[in-house]
């Protein structure tokens, strides 16, 4: 089974950024399409990004377009989340999670393997 462990979340001001981290275990990691998610609290969990097999191919919600972008390296077994610009309305616990689907996908279901989560705190 794929174990994901997430790492980069803390305390932030807004405006200010982070680079989330998610490693996978294993020697399948660019079979998985790999995304992030994210909960705030009293919310329900909500797509941020995905990112193809290989990397050559992204998604993001809008919420966060043009200030996040996900990448991966299949050679380190690890998917980023590079988050400029945040925001308070940012702060969640994130989650990066695999799936088998071989297309982008932004449904929380097609997803099979989840990290821990790693809190998101952005202060005004």
């Amino acid at each position: 089974q794929v174990q994901l462990v997430e790492s980069g979340g803390g305390l932030v001001q807004a405006g200010d950024s982070l680079r989330l981290s998610c490693a996978a275990s294993g020697r399948t990691f660019s079979s998985y399409t790999m995304g992030w998610f994210r909960q705030a609290p009293g919310k329900q969990r909500e797509f941020v990004a995905a990112i193809s097999r290989s990397g050559g191919n992204t998604y993001y919600a809008d919420s966060v377009k043009g200030r996040f972008t996900i990448s991966r390296d299949n050679a380190k077994n690890t998917v980023y989340l590079q988050m400029n610009a945040l925001k308070p309305e940012d702060t969640a616990v994130y989650y990066c999670a695999a799936s088998y689907s071989t297309e982008i996908t932004t449904t929380p279901e097609q997803y099979v393997y989840w990290g821990q989560g790693t809190q998101v705190t952005v202060s005004t």
